[in-house]
């Protein structure tokens, strides 16, 4: 992801990485056999965090069309694509 906020990207890899966390522990939590909530719950915290990673990922990319919608973003992405992006993940 190409962006000229290293806070940004930083803060993204970071929800990412929480969530690859939360992902083991679903992976362990079926493995072992647990209860169907305790699994749900994981799944849904795995979910949320990968929404939320989503979500962070457009709104950079949408702060970066501020500063002149006619342009593309750095990767590329004209502001037309950056909401059909942000609809997929709704």
């Amino acid at each position: 992801m190409a962006t000229p906020d290293p806070a940004a990207q930083r803060k993204i890899a970071n929800r990412l990485k929480r969530a690859r966390g939360q992902l083991d522990a679903l992976i362990t939590a079926v493995e072992a056999g647990k209860p169907c909530r305790d699994v749900v719950t994981q799944l849904s915290a795995v979910s949320s965090a990968l929404d939320k990673a989503g979500y962070a990922v457009v709104a950079t990319a949408m702060q970066d069309c501020l500063s002149d919608p006619d342009q593309r973003t750095e990767d590329g992405l004209t502001p037309a694509e950056l909401e059909k992006l942000f609809l997929s993940l709704a």
